[in-house]
């Protein structure tokens, strides 16, 4: 009986944690003459912050893709290493809508019949309608499998494609995909993120036709291009699946994480200077890349303290005390750094009032009013 809480104790734990708020909907397709039946995953803090946008993921196949999608978001934004975002499943697990909704023609390349229908339908009533009722960022994503994976392609070939981001799953590729997707990708003039996947148990034409399009898009030189293609070793054409998404939502959202290891290492403690700016540099990336407006990370702000005291460059702790004040107004976070300005520059005398300043307003962090009333005690001595 013990075990038996026990175990029901943790799976309310897990539950509350990684909380998404789940409906389904349904839209009148004039299209499609026909209504759809859309899944929605809005994140848990949804509208708890007024004016706070979240990009949007569109899947294909939402049917299977949705819960592999949500779980590994979740997943990734309770260690805050992918956002916040909004997940839109299409269900196409009625019989033949795949194949109908997703119909090419064999010598165009192009949508038609139902095809066309469905690529009207996703750009002119489901996205129009998702961004009126839901706090929907700029940036969007969207991801398919199979043939699914194929027909998001066709979203490219606008002249401003609808979506910033593709997650190609083992694309079964219409005809003269191979060339036009480089041709459209070295002509976009927005920053797109493509990743596509294979596998070695992948089926072989599809495959074949995958490194192709693989060694294509590797020519292309464009900047605004961020690609990343994997062949997945030991997994089979549905198995690739699991691998690809939390490698696709990565790559992504690469920009997003907060400071590791590896990129203090090799990109801010080797600078010479301008620490704080790399930090301001790299929450406007995130803004402007993704549309988050966020405040900078504590731990963000902690790397920067170390990369500056390790270069010695104490004139960077007044500009990082300043950037504190706009993210933390009422924490100690920006006295405290002004008090590290002038205890490691030498007047002792300011750096004692700006920790007693510090003293009186908020902890945050590590940052405690003992910890504030002990660095002014010690620069009195």
């Amino acid at each position: 009986m013990k075990k038996y809480y026990l175990l029901l104790l943790f799976s309310l734990f897990i539950t509350s944690v990684f909380a998404q708020r789940t409906t389904t909907d349904t839209i009148s397709s004039e299209k499609l003459k026909e209504d759809r039946t859309i899944s929605i995953s809005l994140p848990a803090n949804y509208g708890k912050e007024k004016n706070k946008k979240y990009p949007l993921l569109l899947l294909m196949d939402g049917g299977y893709l949705f819960d592999a999608f949500t779980g590994a978001l979740k997943y990734g934004n309770y260690w805050d290493d992918l956002p916040e975002v909004i997940v839109v499943g299409i269900n196409q697990s009625r019989p033949y809508d795949r194949e109908l909704d997703t119909e090419i023609d064999t010598e165009t390349g192009l949508p038609i019949e139902k095809g066309a229908g469905f690529y009207d339908f996703i750009a002119t009533e489901l996205l129009p309608a998702i961004e009126k009722k839901y706090a929907v960022a700029p940036f969007k994503i969207i991801a398919g499998h199979d043939v699914t994976a194929a027909f998001l392609n066709l979203f490219l070939y606008k002249e401003v494609p609808l979506f910033d981001a593709y997650i190609s799953m083992s694309p079964e590729l219409a005809k003269e995909m191979d060339l036009r997707i480089p041709e459209r990708l070295s002509a976009i003039k927005k920053p797109v993120f493509y990743y596509q996947s294979t596998a070695d148990g992948d089926v072989k034409k599809i495959q074949d036709q995958i490194r192709k399009l693989d060694a294509n898009i590797k020519t292309v030189q464009n900047s605004n291009l961020y690609y990343q293609f994997d062949e997945l070793k030991n997994a089979s054409h549905y198995s690739l699946v699991l691998y690809s998404i939390p490698k696709a939502l990565y790559h992504i959202f690469g920009a997003y994480q907060p400071i590791s290891s590896t990129e203090f290492q090799e990109k801010i403690v080797t600078l010479t200077s301008n620490y704080t700016d790399y930090l301001i540099k790299k929450y406007d990336i995130i803004e402007k890349s993704y549309g988050i407006k966020m405040p900078v990370r504590i731990n963000d702000f902690t790397a920067i303290e170390a990369a500056i005291l390790k270069n010695n460059a104490f004139a960077e702790f007044e500009i990082l005390s300043g950037l504190a004040k706009k993210s933390y107004p009422k924490s100690m976070l920006s006295q405290y750094h002004m008090g590290m300005f002038y205890e490691k520059t030498g007047d002792f005398k300011k750096a004692s009032k700006a920790y007693m300043n510090a003293y009186n307003l908020d902890a945050i962090g590590n940052l405690t009013k003992d910890f504030m009333l002990e660095k002014s005690e010690q620069m009195k001595y």
